[in-house]
């Protein structure tokens, strides 16, 4: 089973950046795919951003496409998510999910805790 363990969340005001991290423990072996989805209050929780095992395939969601870059480190087992010019929109819990490919980019890998993300205006 494996767990991911996000952190990196925090306050920040809008224009500013914040780096989120993924980091995965157990069997992860399994894994090709790793994703960051965000649920705003409210809401319900959407993809924003997905990488493959490899650092390729990558997917973004268009509201964040060239202000936010997914990456990893294969050594440390542990895959990022850099906010660049953050909008207060883009408050909400950001989650790490973690499978293959096609349980990822629909939500079904394993989730992480979550981690909170608030952008004042």
């Amino acid at each position: 089973q494996v767990q991911p363990v996000e952190s990196g969340g925090g306050l920040v005001q809008a224009g500013g950046s914040l780096r989120l991290a993924c980091a995965a423990s157990g069997s992860t072996f399994s894994i090709n795919a790793v994703g960051w989805y965000r649920q705003a209050p409210g809401k319900q929780r959407d993809l924003v951003a997905v990488i493959g095992a490899r650092g390729t395939p990558k997917r973004y969601a268009d509201s964040v496409k060239d202000r936010f870059t997914i990456f990893g480190d294969a050594a440390s087992k542990t895959v990022y998510l850099q906010m660049n010019s953050l909008k207060p929109e883009a408050t909400g819990v950001y989650y790490c999910n973690v499978g293959v490919w096609g349980q990822v980019v629909n939500g079904r890998g394993s989730w992480g805790q979550g981690t909170q993300v608030t952008v004042s205006s």
